[in-house]
């Protein structure tokens, strides 16, 4: 059926175009965002595309083909290709189809389908993996290959629902309070419930491992520990940073009741094991030299953990994927606010971690009050004659470097400042020698990789209670540091066109605030530059989960 008046069209490559001035624009993109990726989003036509990962993470969740198809029918102007109609029916159908469970001690890959099945026996990737075959639809497969024949058959297109169970770890006795340490009731909101039931399922094997997706400020934190008092089993948790494991450390503290007795810091500081251990990814892949092993992998079997968490799952480091595959008996939650992996690894974290299991879009976080609203506004400017010819003589890099650091940018820092005179200000930027320049400029305190965590945790603790007004982080402030109060991020450079990066910054904005529940997000670039055109990319992850950009001129 034609109903010229709806806002997308479909296209026989799988790829969606969004018309955004139309009026079912907010509905149609929340609805196709459910299964479809962000490709790309200017003014007027943002374009999505069906890919087989985003289809399989859908799937996951409980789309049917038949439900993913009546939705694109909906808001299209035109009659659908028949050949995506096929295309979504085939990636749709392929989750489910090949089944690993365990019987009688052995590891069971089945199929729906035996020519499914010849197929697979007959790929080279697959054939190390395989123990036995038992008939055209089961193979006995590899105990110790769980992990890499998920990922191998992954890469040929067949997603494997995993249901063979895990390992109980050392019970452990995890309880809540009714009460925060801080006399606080406590309480899990509906969808924290939701996301905890939905990773759980009652401690069957359809549950157990996965990825949970919430933006910053609604509380992953607090799933994780609603997961752990679930399981009540020794856990390990991976995190990004010393202060992001203390923030865990001061949330199980104050929402259980463990003790130091209870939780262990393994770091560069502590090498502490305990029932709940906290981790980081950086203590975990240092090693000696590139050809050394990585001694710290050996707390993956310190203890027989229960769970294993991985906090900002999208920031995963490659190498921890290769111990991970080794360890599918082990539960697994994966957290994050963004599937999106800026090294193409989303479909590692599909197959290895599991698949997506709970999502919210941010939006409707933000209308139950539950994170702040947002504006976000990109201003533009010039670059000043004076570099001109440096910019257009310069290498990619330095052209980007040049562009970000425009030192007009200061003027508008200042305007901004003066007109939030009141509120709690981040700078956020990519440059140290930039970001030391506008330190010095207006006195601001500054947080980098070079600041003792000693210090860090001084300057956040006296930004939270409202010692300091502004503070300026580098990129390690990306991820998971809590701010409640901050309210305005001023975003000066960035990590090229890092999408996961920019939800990261604007949520560093977002968590819930007691008056006003108002955010700003300003993104200061160079106007006709590699600023700029990063800039564009960087903002597409967020114009998916309904932000808009308001343009101004510097």
């Amino acid at each position: 059926m034609v109903d010229l008046q709806n806002p997308l069209i479909i296209q026989s490559d799988n790829s969606i175009l969004l018309e955004t001035t139309n009026e079912k624009f907010e509905s149609a993109r929340d609805e196709i965002s459910q299964f479809a990726e962000l490709i790309k989003s200017p003014e007027y036509i943002h374009t999505y595309r069906l890919t087989p990962l985003s289809l399989w993470n859908s799937a996951s969740v409980g789309f049917t083909s038949q439900q993913v198809v009546d939705i694109l029918n909906r808001y299209s102007k035109y009659e659908i290709p028949n050949n995506v109609f096929q295309n979504i029916r085939d990636n749709i159908e392929k989750y489910g189809k090949l089944k690993l469970f365990k019987e009688d001690d052995k590891l069971v890959l089945q199929s729906t389908d035996p020519y499914t099945m010849t197929e697979i026996t007959h790929q080279k990737s697959i054939q190390p993996f395989i123990d036995k075959k038992i008939d055209d639809l089961t193979l006995y497969i590899k105990l110790d290959s769980r992990g890499r024949l998920k990922q191998s058959l992954l890469k040929l297109g067949y997603p494997v629902q995993d249901v063979a169970g895990y390992v109980d770890g050392d019970s452990y006795n995890i309880e809540l309070r009714d009460d925060t340490l801080q006399g606080k009731s406590f309480a899990f909101r509906k969808y924290q419930i939701d996301a905890i039931h939905s990773f759980h399922k009652d401690g069957s094997n359809l549950g157990g491992s996965g990825v949970i997706v919430l933006p910053c400020g609604a509380g992953k934190t607090i799933i994780g520990i609603g997961i752990m008092e679930k399981l009540k089993m020794h856990t390990l948790v991976l995190g990004t940073n010393i202060i992001a494991l203390r923030q865990w450390r001061d949330e199980l503290f104050d929402k259980t009741t463990l003790s130091d007795a209870d939780v262990g810091e393994y770091s560069g500081e502590k090498k502490e094991i305990k029932p709940i251990t906290l981790s980081t990814y950086q203590i975990m892949t240092h090693r000696k030299s590139k050809e050394s092993d990585f001694k710290h992998f050996a707390l993956f079997n310190e203890r027989n953990w229960g769970l294993i968490i991985y906090d900002e799952v999208h920031l995963l480091p490659a190498p921890i994927f290769r111990i991970v595959a080794d360890i599918q008996s082990k539960r697994r939650l994966g957290l994050t606010a963004t599937l999106v992996r800026e090294d193409g690894k989303e479909e590692d974290v599909f197959s290895l971690i599991g698949p997506k299991k709970f999502d919210l879009p941010w939006k409707v976080l933000e209308e139950q009050g539950w994170i702040a609203t947002a504006d976000c506004t990109e201003i533009r400017l010039d670059l000043p004659d004076k570099l001109k010819l440096k910019y257009a003589t310069a290498e990619r890099r330095d052209k980007y470097k040049i562009a970000s650091t425009n030192p007009q940018k200061i003027d508008i820092i200042k305007k901004i400042i003066t007109q939030h005179s009141n509120d709690n200000i981040l700078i956020i930027g990519q440059y140290l020698d930039q970001l030391h320049i506008i330190s010095e400029a207006f006195n601001v305190p500054i947080i980098t990789g070079a600041t003792a965590n000693k210090e860090r945790e001084r300057l956040y603790g006296d930004f939270k209670n409202g010692k300091i007004k502004m503070l300026i982080v580098s990129k390690v402030a990306n991820f998971a540091i809590d701010l409640p109060d901050a309210n305005v991020a001023i975003q000066i450079s960035g990590t090229f066109g890092s999408r996961q990066e920019e939800a990261q910054r604007l949520g560093r904005i977002l968590r819930p605030k007691q008056d006003e529940n108002q955010a700003h997000f300003y993104s200061i670039v160079t106007r006709n530059t590699l600023d700029q055109d990063y800039a564009s990319k960087r903002q597409l992850f967020l114009t998916e989960q309904g932000y808009k950009y308001s343009i101004l001129s510097g």
